[in-house]
C-alpha cells in the first residue's frame, strides 16, 4: 500500500512474487505492486532498497507489468554488493519500492518504432514492445543484444519479420506478435553475430526510402552503445530516443548526483537523469 507520493510517485511495501535466476549471474525479479503496475509507463524505474544491512537503493528499470495482477517485473545483473543483497531475496519477501520514477519513452506518429536495447538496457524496450503490442499503428522491429547469455531461452520464429528466418528470438516477444533479431558477439547460435548497430543498419537498409521516413529509434544499454545508435540515427536522419544509465543516490531529483550535460535551444543545461531523464533526444546529450 503506497504511503507517501509525490506526483506519481509512491513508496510502497511490495512483496516478492518470482526471483528466477538466469546464467552470468542475471535474475528477474516479480513484484506485487499494483500502485506501481498500474502507473508504471515504458522507460521508468523504480528505487528499490535491496536488503536491511544496505541503506542505499538501488535503481533498476521496469521491464513489464501485470496491470491486472498487480505486478511488475525487474531484469537486473549482480554487478556490486547492492544487487548481490537483492540476489538474496526470496519469494514472500517484502521489499521498499519508490515508483515509477522518471520521464519514459514518447511515442510519436512515426509508424516503424527501431526497438534497440543492450545487456541491462534490455527492459525498457521489452516495456516499449508491450505497451504497443495490441496497436495495429505501429509495426515494431526489436533488437536485443548481450555479451553474456541472454536471460531467456532464444528460440526460432515463425513471424514475417526482418531474417525471422534465420534469427533467434525472445519467447515473450513471439508472444505478443513482434519481430525482435537477437546480436552479440559470442557466435550463439541462432543470434546475429554482430553490434546491435550493424544489424540495426542491415535492417535499415532493408527499408524503402519511404518506410525509412516513418522510423524512429529508441534505444537503451551502456554508454558506448548509446553513442554508436545516436551516430546511427544521425547517419539515417532518424529521431531517436535514448534511455541513460548513471548511478544514483536519492534518485528523485533531490541530489543532483546523476546529472549529464544536454544541448537544449537555449544552449547547454545540466539536467537530472532520475526526474528529468532518463530518456532524452539522443542528439541532445552525444
Amino acid at each position: 500500500m503506497a504511503n507517501s507520493n509525490r506526483g506519481t510517485i509512491s513508496v510502497n511495501e511490495c512483496q516478492i512474487l518470482a526471483h528466477y535466476r538466469y546464467e552470468a549471474e542475471q535474475f528477474i525479479l516479480t513484484i506485487s505492486c499494483p500502485e506501481i503496475a498500474q502507473a508504471t509507463l515504458p522507460g521508468q524505474f523504480v528505487h528499490i532498497t535491496v536488503s536491511e544491512q544496505l541503506a542505499m537503493r538501488r535503481p533498476i528499470s521496469i521491464m513489464s507489468v501485470d496491470k491486472d495482477n498487480g505486478t511488475f517485473d525487474l531484469l537486473y545483473k549482480i554487478v556490486g554488493e547492492g544487487t548481490r543483497q537483492l540476489a538474496k531475496r526470496k519469494i514472500g519477501d517484502m521489499l521498499s519500492v519508490i515508483g515509477p520514477i522518471g520521464n519514459g519513452f514518447q511515442m510519436t506518429d512515426k509508424k516503424i518504432p527501431l526497438l534497440i536495447g543492450g545487456g541491462v538496457g534490455m527492459p525498457p524496450i521489452i516495456a516499449i514492445a508491450q505497451n504497443i503490442k495490441d496497436n495495429d499503428y505501429y509495426n515494431p522491429y526489436v533488437i536485443l543484444g548481450s555479451e553474456v547469455p541472454f536471460p531467456f531461452t532464444p528460440i526460432s520464429s515463425n513471424l514475417a519479420g526482418f531474417y525471422s528466418s534465420t534469427l533467434k528470438t525472445m519467447p515473450l516477444l513471439e508472444d505478443w506478435n513482434i519481430a525482435c533479431g537477437l546480436a552479440s558477439l559470442q557466435n550463439f547460435k541462432g543470434v546475429y553475430n554482430g553490434y546491435v548497430t550493424t544489424l540495426a543498419s542491415e535492417y535499415l537498409d532493408s527499408l524503402s526510402e519511404d518506410d525509412l521516413l516513418k522510423v524512429e529509434i529508441f534505444s537503451c544499454g551502456p554508454h558506448p552503445m548509446l553513442e554508436a545508435v545516436s551516430q546511427l540515427a544521425k547517419d539515417y536522419k532518424l529521431p531517436c530516443q535514448v534511455s541513460l544509465e548513471e548511478y544514483m543516490a536519492c534518485a528523485v531529483g533531490g541530489c543532483a548526483g546523476c546529472v549529464v550535460e544536454v544541448q537544449t535551444d537555449n544552449g547547454s543545461a545540466m539536467k537530472r537523469v532520475c526526474v528529468d531523464g532518463p530518456v532524452f533526444d539522443s542528439q541532445s546529450v552525444f
